[in-house]
C-alpha cells in the first residue's frame, strides 16, 4: 500500500473557524493563531476558509494574514453546517480532481464540533487522504482535543505537525525557496516550542 504524499499542487488546506468571537473561549487561542500563519508562511498551497456565520461570530481574526495567500485563497464565505465540506467547498473541490490530500487546522477540534466533524466527512467521501495539524487545533476544553485526535486517527487520518507537514511540501533541500524556508524554521524555533507546550 502506497504511503500517502503531500504534494503543494495536490493539497488544500482548510482553514477552520479561528473567529475573533472564539478569542476568550478557546484554550490557547494565540498558539492557533500562531501556527495558522506559520503554515500560512511556508505551505506554499491553496486554503480554503469557509468559517461560521460572520455577522454573529466576527470575521477571520485580522491577526492571520490572509492577504499574504494572494491568489492560493480560493474559498472564504459564511457557512452553518458544523462540517466544512458545505456545497461551496465541494464545487471547489470537484474542480480540483488532482487534489487529493487535504490538511486541516483550527477549532474547535472537540468530539462534537467543526475539525472534527469536518475530517469525518472527507474520510467518508473515500476521496482524501486527510492530515491534521496537531499543533494548530484546540477546542474550549483542553481535555477534549487528544480524544477527538484519538477518534480521528482511528477514522483514518494522520496526525502530524505543522513543522513536519511543511517539510513534506517542501521535499527537497535543494530548491532555490529552501533557504528562505530554513531562515524561518530557525527563527520560529522558539515559538514553536511555546506552542507545542501549550498545545500538545
Amino acid at each position: 500500500m502506497p504511503v500517502p504524499t503531500l504534494v503543494p499542487a495536490n493539497t488544500l488546506f482548510f482553514l477552520c473557524d479561528i473567529q475573533t468571537k472564539f478569542q476568550t473561549a478557546i484554550h490557547g487561542y494565540g498558539h492557533v493563531v500562531a501556527t495558522a500563519n506559520k503554515l500560512i508562511k511556508l505551505a506554499k498551497a491553496r486554503f480554503s476558509i469557509p468559517g461560521p456565520q460572520r455577522a454573529a461570530l466576527g470575521p477571520i481574526d485580522p491577526a492571520i494574514d490572509l492577504p499574504a495567500l494572494g491568489d492560493q485563497l480560493i474559498l472564504n464565505n459564511d457557512k452553518t453546517l458544523f462540517s466544512m465540506l458545505t456545497a461551496d467547498v465541494k464545487a471547489v473541490l470537484d474542480a480540483r480532481p488532482t487534489v487529493n490530500s487535504i490538511v486541516i487546522f483550527g477549532i474547535e477540534a472537540s468530539s462534537h464540533v467543526c475539525v472534527l466533524q469536518t475530517v469525518l466527512s472527507l474520510l467518508e467521501s473515500q476521496k482524501y487522504t486527510v492530515h491534521v495539524v496537531a499543533d494548530g487545533i484546540s477546542s474550549c476544553n483542553a481535555f477534549e482535543v487528544p480524544i477527538a485526535t484519538q477518534r480521528m486517527r482511528q477514522e483514518g487520518a494522520i496526525i502530524g505537525t505543522s513543522e513536519s507537514i511543511a517539510f513534506q511540501l517542501m521535499k527537497d533541500a535543494g530548491l532555490p525557496q529552501f533557504k528562505t524556508f530554513s531562515k524561518f524554521i530557525k527563527e520560529d524555533k522558539e515559538s514553536t516550542r511555546r506552542v507545542g507546550q501549550a498545545l500538545l
